[in-house]
């Protein structure tokens, strides 16, 4: 069952492209006209949205289509591999399929762009983290298709987890004062250490998860060294896939990637319409 925030998201989907109706379709296409759509793969991808597409043809037209999923989320999919076949109305499927190549296309690339970099640090002990730089309204999708891409989830957003980041050491008047303010918080603690003096604070208080943000590889490898396992390390700041196995070798235990959402293509994915 998808959250209701998803499909009231699917929604406004659809209401975004149809408006106030399909006009070429309706026009052009006989009303009592049933055909069949299937959608496949155009380039090597991980998949990921596909269980949206039976909300979206049901949202268009209840009862009227006939769903079958051939693959699901996380499945490595190479070209010409079937997704799904929607049998109906033909105006059901025309209208609807722009609505669901989108978002299949969308959380798909950021599916495939994730499994990438966890294939970049196979075989070392670090994970691969997403962000909150989400595309605005779909942040649970998106870190639904990273999961499905093989990646592991972050805070959600504000309200889940606590993220002292620099901006909030330098407000609080330093990483202890920022520290101190969480200790009744009953909730998980990061903070961000910039430089080695904090990273020092840090791990005097009891910090158990610190966050090295914008190290070159070799100086990750040295405060991952001086942490010497007093604490969780998560490493950020303009990792790349040519980058990232040099930091998971540092001992880190995870690497985050805003790229992951704010930059991932979609992937070439087909929608073909086939007359019964």
């Amino acid at each position: 069952m998808l959250p209701q925030q998803t499909v009231e998201l699917v929604r406004r989907a659809l209401l975004e492209d149809i408006g106030s109706g399909d006009i070429t379709t309706e026009l052009c296409i006989p009303a009592r006209l049933s055909a069949v759509g299937r959608m496949f793969a155009r380039q090597t991808l991980t998949l990921a949205g596909v269980e949206l597409i039976p909300l979206i043809f049901e949202e268009l037209a209840p009862g009227s289509c006939d769903i079958e999923l051939k693959r699901q989320s996380g499945d490595c999919l190479e070209p010409g591999a079937e997704i799904a076949v929607v049998g109906g109305p033909a105006r059901v499927l025309l209208t609807g399929e722009r609505t669901a190549l989108n978002f299949v296309q969308r959380l798909s690339g950021v599916a495939t762009l994730t499994s990438a970099f966890v294939a970049a640090v196979k075989h070392t002990r670090c994970r691969i983290l997403d962000t909150r730089k989400t595309t605005p309204g779909l942040r649970l999708l998106e870190k639904m298709a990273v999961a499905a891409g093989g990646g592991t989830n972050h805070r959600m957003g504000l309200h889940d987890a606590i993220l002292i980041k620099n901006n909030h050491i330098r407000a609080a008047g330093g990483v202890r004062a920022a520290l101190d303010r969480t200790q009744h918080a009953g909730l998980p603690v990061e903070i961000e250490v910039r430089t080695r003096e904090e990273l020092d604070q840090a791990l005097d208080w009891g910090a158990t998860h610190l966050l090295l943000d914008n190290l070159s590889p070799s100086q990750a490898a040295q405060w991952v060294q001086h942490i010497a396992g007093r604490a969780k390390v998560e490493i950020s700041g303009g990792v790349t896939l040519e980058t990232a196995r040099a930091y998971a070798e540092t001992g880190a235990d995870f690497i985050s990637v805003g790229a992951l959402t704010h930059s991932a293509p979609a992937v070439d994915v087909n929608f073909r319409l086939e007359l019964n």
